[in-house]
């Protein structure tokens, strides 16, 4: 079994700043890449950052030169630091990893995905 759980979410003014985590735990053999996702109401899921083990990132249009995803492999982490938030940034935000975990056949990978974190922006 593995579990992700997301944090760090809260209420924010416009302009302000939040750091989102992602812990990962079980029984993991290796994890691959690492993303974070949101929701807003009546909206889509989409992808916010996207993190290979190597460290190499890439971020939707919307966030880049404000949001930095990070991760520490050796603590099974990754961060979402997000400064300058606007009013199209409040969401619910996830992160989503691809794990290899071992079980009784082996090495097993699959997605998984944490319960979200709600971040909302004031003015």
């Amino acid at each position: 079994q593995v579990q992700l759980v997301d944090s760090g979410g809260g209420l924010v003014q416009f302009g302000g700043s939040l750091r989102l985590s992602c812990a990962a735990s079980g029984s993991i053999y290796s994890i691959y890449n690492m993303g974070w996702y949101r929701q807003a109401p009546g909206k889509q899921r989409e992808l916010v950052a996207h993190i290979t083990p190597g460290g190499v990132t890439n971020y939707a249009d919307s966030v880049k030169g404000r949001f930095t995803v990070s991760r520490d492999n050796a603590k099974n982490t990754m961060f979402l630091q997000m400064s300058s938030l606007k009013p199209e940034d409040p969401a619910v935000y996830y992160c989503k990893a691809t794990i290899g975990i071992t079980d009784h056949t082996g090495i097993s990978i699959g997605d998984y995905w944490g319960l979200g974190t709600q971040v909302t922006v004031s003015s």
